[in-house]
């Protein structure tokens, strides 16, 4: 991927990776447009990053991701790289009152969603490039986020599946994989243990420089790689504290 003159779009931009990422992607020069369910928070990061543009739109919901298409089909019919960053974590039981209705949510927004904006997206003809973000999760499973782990090993297991699909295309898919980062993703407070976004992004697009398609960090580089009694014995330290 080219990491300059770009027009791109990243859904839940505003917030986390989304805006490191958005705020990265402007200082290499690229048009970035954001997408997300706030239209207060989309725009203080417009206010905060001049050029970028904004669009609200609720994911979750079918008829806004073809709302979005058709928007960007209209007003930006040369965007070349579509970044599936939108996503929810519930920390959950399978035994809570709520159980279903969350992860019904997490799978509208963390599956649902960027499988249909890949399929919109790619009726595009100028799109050449998407990134999926996956997680190191999609490897190693976090019991205290059963479906989230679940919805990201699905993820990765599309991605790869998309890449092969469209290679003829000559359409490029990168998969992103964070680990745990210190984001309010899952709630305030819970990741205040992790790095920061920030080293994290300063890897990510060393490794675009570098023409990889899985991008990696700490974590997630040690469980892409792993072997599978590496990832049995990561899935027992994780899960036993």
């Amino acid at each position: 991927m080219k990491l300059s003159n770009n027009k791109i779009l990243i859904t839940g931009g505003a917030s986390g990776i989304g805006r490191s990422l958005t705020e990265r992607f402007v200082q290499e020069k690229n048009t970035v447009i954001i997408c997300g369910r706030r239209q207060d928070v989309l725009k203080e990061v417009a206010e905060k990053i001049p050029g970028v543009s904004t669009r609200a739109c609720d994911l979750s919901a079918a008829t806004e991701r073809v709302a979005l298409y058709k928007w960007i089909g209209e007003n930006h019919p040369d965007l070349n790289v579509l970044i599936n960053n939108a996503g929810i974590q519930n920390w959950m039981n399978v035994t809570d009152e709520n159980f279903f209705q969350k992860a019904q949510q997490e799978l509208a927004i963390n599956v649902e969603a960027p499988l249909h904006l890949c399929s919109l997206f790619l009726n595009l003809k100028s799109l050449n490039t998407i990134i999926n973000v996956t997680s190191g999760l999609s490897f190693v499973p976090l019991t205290k986020v059963p479906v989230y782990s679940a919805t990201k090993a699905f993820f990765h297991s599309f991605t790869l599946s998309l890449r092969h699909l469209v290679k003829e295309r000559g359409i490029e898919v990168i998969e992103l994989i964070p680990p745990a980062l210190n984001t309010d993703l899952g709630g305030k407070g819970i990741h205040d243990f992790a790095p920061p976004v920030s080293g994290f992004t300063d890897a990510v697009f060393e490794q675009l420089k570098q023409g990889k398609t899985e991008l990696t960090y700490q974590f997630s580089e040690a469980m892409r790689t792993a072997t599978p009694d590496e990832l049995l014995a990561s899935f027992n330290r994780m899960n036993n504290s």
